[in-house]
C-alpha cells in the first residue's frame, strides 16, 4: 500500500509537468535544463544524502555484497536482453534498442527518489552500489547496441569522460565517508538535504513533461511494445525478486533490488538513440508507456513478491 500510495504521488507530480508542458510553462529548452540539474546536482545530492546525515548500520561486507548482486542482476539482464527481442519478434533493427530497454532501467530519476520515500536514505547507499555498474555499461555496452556504423567517428568504445559522471562521482564519495566514517559538517549536510529534496519533484515533472509529446494511439496499438511492457514491466521483476528474496536475507537490500527491477526504461536509451543512430522514436516510446505502466506494475510486483515472502 505504501508503494501503491508513493506512486500515485509520483503520478500526480508527472501530470503536473506534462500540464506545465501542455501551458508552455514548461519548454523542450526548460525541460532539459531541469532535466540536468536533476542529472548533474540533485540526484547526486540525492546520493550523498545517504552517509551525510544520520549515522548507517551497514556493514562493509554487505557492500561488497550488494556490489556483487549488482554485477551478476546486470550479466542476467544482459542474456535476457539477447533473448527477448527476438522472442517477441522484433525486427533485426529494432533489436538494440529493444535489448537496451530491457537492460537499462530508470534508476536515477525514479528509483532513488522511491527508495528514498520508502525504505528511507539508509537504502540509497545500497541503492548507489547499482549505479557504478550501470553507468559502465550503458556507455559501453548500451552504445555498441545502439551504434549503426555511421557515427563511429565518435567511437563506441569506453568514455570514461561520461562514466565518471557527477552521479558515479557522488557514489564514490558515499562510499569514501562510509568506510572512513569521516564526518560531514552540519552545514554541508543540511544544503546536500536541501539540495537532494529537489530531486523526486523535479525529475517526475520533467518525465511528465516528456510524455506531452508521446502519441497515446502510437503507445497502445503496438502489439510488440505492448508484449514487451508486459515482459518487462511485470514478468521479469517478478522472476528476478523472487530468486533475489530467496538467496537473501537482507529485507532492506532485497527490497532496493526489487526497486531496480521495476523502474521503467530509462531515458539514456532514447538518449543514445538519437546520438547513434538506433530507432529514437521507438527509444521514447518505450520510456514513455513503461513509465506509465510503472504506476499501477510497480505496486503489483511488490504485492507478488512479498505475498510470497
Amino acid at each position: 500500500m505504501e508503494i501503491l500510495q508513493q506512486m500515485i504521488v509520483l503520478f500526480i507530480i508527472m501530470g503536473i509537468g506534462l500540464a506545465a508542458y501542455k501551458s508552455n510553462i514548461i519548454t523542450s529548452e526548460t525541460r532539459g535544463k531541469l532535466s540536468s540539474i536533476v542529472v548533474n546536482i540533485a540526484n547526486p545530492a540525492l546520493i550523498l544524502s545517504s552517509v551525510s546525515g544520520e549515522a548507517v548500520n551497514i556493514k562493509n561486507m554487505e557492500l561488497l555484497k550488494t556490489l556483487g548482486i549488482a554485477v551478476i542482476v546486470y550479466l542476467i539482464l544482459i542474456i535476457l536482453a539477447a533473448v527477448i527481442p527476438a522472442l517477441i519478434g522484433t525486427e533485426p533493427s529494432s533489436r538494440g534498442v529493444y535489448s537496451a530497454m530491457t537492460v537499462f532501467s530508470n534508476i536515477g530519476f525514479m528509483g532513488f527518489p522511491i527508495i528514498s520515500e520508502i525504505y528511507g536514505n539508509e537504502a540509497l547507499l545500497y541503492g548507489s552500489i547499482f549505479l557504478l555498474p550501470y553507468n559502465i555499461l550503458i556507455y559501453t555496452y548500451g552504445i555498441s547496441l545502439m551504434d549503426k556504423g555511421e557515427n563511429k567517428e565518435k567511437g563506441p568504445g569506453i568514455q570514461w569522460r561520461k562514466i565518471f559522471n557527477n552521479g558515479v562521482i557522488a557514489c564514490m564519495l558515499t562510499l569514501i565517508l562510509f568506510f572512513t566514517k569521516i564526518p560531514v559538517p552540519y552545514v554541508a549536510a543540511k544544503t546536500i538535504e536541501m539540495v537532494s529534496s529537489l530531486t523526486a519533484p523535479l525529475s517526475m515533472m520533467v518525465i511528465g513533461a516528456s510524455l506531452a509529446v508521446i502519441s497515446v494511439k502510437e503507445m497502445i496499438t503496438d502489439r510488440k511494445m505492448l508484449l514487451f511492457v508486459v515482459i518487462r514491466q511485470f514478468i521479469l521483476p517478478i522472476t528476478l525478486s523472487l530468486l533475489v528474496f530467496s538467496v537473501l536475507s537482507n529485507q532492506l537490500l532485497c527490497g532496493v533490488c526489487m526497486i531496480m527491477l521495476s523502474t521503467p526504461v530509462g531515458s539514456m536509451t532514447s538518449m543514445l538513440a538519437e546520438e547513434y543512430n538506433g530507432n529514437y522514436e521507438l527509444a521514447s516510446k518505450g520510456v514513455a508507456i513503461t513509465t506509465i505502466v510503472s504506476v499501477i506494475s510497480l505496486p503489483v510486483v511488490s504485492y507478488i513478491v512479498n505475498f510470497v515472502f
